[in-house]
């Protein structure tokens, strides 16, 4: 492992944003256990490239991607490489929690924070735009697929102290949370930690 450059920590049901540069690793950390974060990148010299699960799902042949494997751009570019993986359960298929997933899926309709949110809020000052925030990487999340193809979602794997490393393969903005769905982090919010190694 290289060196610690930049260590962050997220609070509950909130996010942050920064720039990565390539050949960094980055390294988002469960403290607690069963917590989720959602993980959202965008190209720096050119903000309509970003993550793509679709791109990234087709080429790995699977929607559990974890070590070893590629995450691509819309433009079919390597942004990362899962590096080590300690959970081995993450979702690319599910789009950030909104204030719309709480009143359609939870029927609240009371004011309630969320990962779109918080990524919309620390992606701004980036010069990226709400819409587009497509579907982002879930750490951590735990979804299964039923055979009439209905999702399940349950606790995350992840225990108290275990990462997933990522490699960047370009410069890249990056919006990470801790994410507010309850259903997600089995009905308790929790921070996320993230390390920047270069």
């Amino acid at each position: 492992m290289t060196e610690l450059m930049e260590y962050r920590h997220i609070d509950p049901q909130s996010g942050t944003a920064f720039k990565l540069k390539r050949g960094q690793i980055l390294r988002v950390i469960d403290p607690m256990g069963e917590q989720v974060s959602d993980l959202m990148a965008y190209r720096e010299e050119d903000l309509d490239e970003y993550l793509s699960s679709g791109r990234t799902i087709d080429y790995a042949n699977t929607i559990y991607v974890t070590s070893g494997h590629i995450l691509y751009s819309n433009r079919s570019n390597p942004m990362f490489t899962i590096l080590n993986d300690q959970v081995g359960r993450h979702d690319f298929l599910l789009t950030p929690c909104s204030p719309e997933t709480f009143k359609i899926i939870y029927n609240n309709h009371a004011h309630h924070p969320s990962c779109f949110a918080n990524l919309a809020q620390n992606l701004a000052p980036y010069g990226i735009a709400p819409d587009s925030i497509p579907t982002t990487f879930n750490i951590f999340m735990n979804v299964k697929i039923g055979e009439n193809g209905e999702l399940t979602i349950d606790p995350p794997l992840s225990k108290a102290g275990q990462y997933i490393e990522l490699r960047a393969e370009m410069d890249m903005v990056v919006g990470v949370t801790a994410c507010s769905a309850e259903m997600s982090n089995n009905y308790s919010f929790k921070p996320i930690d993230i390390q920047i190694y270069g």
